[in-house]
């Protein structure tokens, strides 16, 4: 990599968070903008999922701790914690193995504090890491589910040092990683990072035989993995092992196949014949040849698409039940894709294929489908109307596929004077992606499916990936018309005001905004629809006073409920359940 390459990235990352610093009417930390944005690149190449920016910091001596976001997975199966080491020098800076390891320290402390039922009650309920540090010690799933933790050291500068090496908390693993400068300009250029298994450096043994056929676009592998490495490759990477789309389309919960458990426990040599096994994509691999065949010796980006639950239940029963999975053996067909130009396609395509059953095909997730086209035709032909004081009109930048402003930006922008005039026309406010327009349009409408509820704001709570899924199967057009583009950009402002309102000092409302807001919202619309005129709102590009005023009350009177009614007071998933949903539209009115 050029270093000025880097240098540039850099810049123009400080100047990011600065101008969204001062485009917030209440400033906010850097260093928390920083993280944000760093977490925001990580999302997008599916290395986390659903983080929850939450700011907390002890600087008193003997009791310091910290952390500044983090994410329980959907399964209850990991955490990923942040900490962040922001220095925000002029150039990127160089960053000290101390300054590691500290942060780790840092966090590590927070995490034996809020294991601790006195501590998390001593917080106050407005504290962003509140409702964590309670789920942490009073959740039933997460003590029966979790397996590891995941601690990822956030900096803005350039760290070459030894990473912390791997510790356990209450016999559950915690792995470090250190995400540095070179690793968000890698993830920010790419798609993402692909994952590099080296089984003969990690002592494993993967015999495998090469299928004689011969064609342009993929090699088939058939191959046995000894369990052992297949639990140690989970252990590492996790759900990130799934291909993305899969992950999203399959809703992956990781749970224990009983069937699968049983043969360990009982049959273990049975195993091979009674399992189907794995199906595996990957960009290259490396064998090496012995006296009775090849072995893999080393895999880049091994993507699994299907054999998901499978992993996760051998991972499982080794590790909860302790099982012995020395004679557990596991069939791969694995393909290589040769055609480097259609890689994601091809992955995409097998993945569909060999997931038959499920009802809604993987491709439909692909931001290449027509509606994700067309929706981009008319965001680029459709000019909001300017904004009052303003002159211009701008456009809102819908980002069917990841990079696209960015490559339209410098595309465009050749000059400063032409960056500056791209910028007017299109301004990264007004951008919003696949996963976004998701939460707009499921926040705004229940949708019922027969007597079953299949879109409601409890949907939205949670996740991205999840609620994008339930959009894309029962939440889109037949037509696409100019009216529906006006009035999702209508949604998406009421959207992105509510989540303003919510945070605005000094009135901020608490710590509850990815629940309370689409609760809000969709309670707002469900009880109140025909006062609130989207066409206005697209019109004007704002919401009147009246409804920011009633928007901000109903938001009050959503968490005030949520924080008094959930049981166990674990209100972050009682949120996610559709019990919740039902009891905020019983029991609260909307004036």
């Amino acid at each position: 990599m050029e270093q000025h390459e880097l240098n540039r990235f850099y810049t123009e990352l400080l100047q990011d968070i600065r101008s969204e610093q001062l485009s917030n009417e209440e400033g906010g930390s850097l260093e928390q903008l920083f993280t944000t944005h760093a977490i925001a690149l990580l999302t997008e190449g599916g290395e986390t999922a659903d983080v929850r920016i939450s700011f907390h910091e002890s600087i008193i001596p003997r009791n310091r701790h910290k952390i500044n976001a983090y994410a329980i997975a959907d399964n209850y199966e990991t955490l990923d914690l942040f900490v962040t080491v922001f220095k925000c020098t002029e150039k990127p800076s160089r960053i000290q193995k101390s300054d590691i390891d500290n942060a780790a320290k840092l966090l590590l402390s927070f995490l034996k504090k809020a294991d601790n039922r006195e501590y998390s009650s001593s917080l106050e309920e407005s504290s962003e890491i509140f409702d964590f540090a309670h789920t942490l010690n009073a959740s039933a799933e997460l003590r029966e589910n979790l397996v590891r933790i995941n601690i990822y050291i956030l900096t803005d500068g350039i760290y070459n040092g030894e990473i912390p090496s791997q510790k356990e908390l209450n016999e559950i693993p915690v792995f470090f990683r250190v995400i540095g400068l070179n690793y968000l300009f890698n993830i920010s250029e790419k798609e993402y990072v692909p994952i590099e298994i080296d089984f003969e450096e990690d002592g494993f043994e993967v015999p495998c035989i090469k299928a004689d056929i011969d064609n342009p676009e993929y090699q088939s592998y058939l191959a046995l993995i000894p369990g052992h490495a297949l639990v140690s490759v989970y252990e590492q990477y996790g759900a990130r092992l799934l291909e993305q789309n899969v992950r999203s389309f399959l809703q992956f919960t990781g749970k224990i196949n009983k069937g699968i458990r049983n043969t360990i426990l009982k049959e273990p040599h049975m195993f091979l014949a009674f399992n189907n096994g794995i199906a595996a994509t990957a960009d290259d691999l490396k064998l090496k040849k012995t006296e009775k065949g090849y072995l893999i010796e080393s895999v880049k980006d091994l993507q699994i698409v299907n054999g998901g639950q499978t992993t996760a239940s051998i991972y499982h029963t080794w590790k909860k039940d302790k099982a012995d999975i020395k004679d557990i053996v596991i069939q791969v067909k694995l393909s290589i894709i040769k055609d480097k130009n259609n890689f994601s396609e091809i992955v995409s395509r097998i993945a569909e294929y060999a997931n038959t059953q499920n009802k809604v095909s993987i491709s439909d997730l692909s931001s290449n489908t027509p509606f994700h086209i067309e929706l981009e035709k008319l965001s680029r032909n459709i000019w909001a109307p300017p904004v009052s004081g303003q002159s211009h009109q701008t456009r809102w930048f819908y980002e069917r596929a990841r990079g696209q402003y960015r490559n339209a930006r410098s595309r465009e922008g050749t000059t400063k004077t032409k960056l500056k005039a791209f910028d007017l026309k299109n301004p990264k406010k007004q951008l919003f992606t696949k996963e976004e327009l998701a939460k707009f349009i499921n926040t705004w409408n229940e949708v019922y499916q027969k007597d079953t509820l299949v879109i409601g704001p409890h949907i939205v709570v949670r996740g991205s990936q999840k609620n994008y899924a339930q959009f894309i199967m029962h939440n889109i057009p037949e037509n696409l018309e100019n009216k529906y583009f006006e009035e999702t950009i209508a949604k998406a402002i009421l959207f992105r005001t509510a989540e303003k309102l919510y945070g605005r000092k000094p009135s901020s409302i608490g710590d509850m905004r990815f629940i309370t807001v689409p609760y809000a919202l969709t309670l707002l619309s469900l009880k109140n629809r025909n006062s609130i005129d989207l066409n206005e709102i697209w019109k004007k590009q704002t919401i009147p006073d009246t409804l920011q005023d009633s928007i901000y009350n109903l938001m009050t009177q959503v968490e005030q409920f949520i924080k008094q009614n959930a049981p166990g007071a674990l209100y972050g998933e009682w949120a996610k359940k559709e019990d919740c949903w039902i009891a905020v539209k019983e029991n609260l009115n909307v004036v």
